[in-house]
């Protein structure tokens, strides 16, 4: 998965101006306490952010 996945899939879940701010904000322990923004800034695979990222949302299984 590329970044640009990872943050459209997001914005569909949180609205455009609200993913962002759940990235920088939102500490996931599926990221080992980290937020989104800092797990992909140390190098984390986006596909394994989104996980991270469905899992808190509880999002349903089609979209993992």
């Amino acid at each position: 998965m590329r970044h640009t996945e990872l943050w459209a899939r997001m914005e569909h879940h949180l609205g455009p101006a609200y993913a962002r701010t759940w990235s920088r904000e939102q500490v996931l322990a599926g990221l080992d306490g980290r937020t989104v923004d800092e797990a992909l800034s140390e190098g984390e695979p986006a596909k394994t952010v989104w996980r991270a990222v469905w899992s808190a949302l509880e999002l349903p299984a089609s979209e993992r």
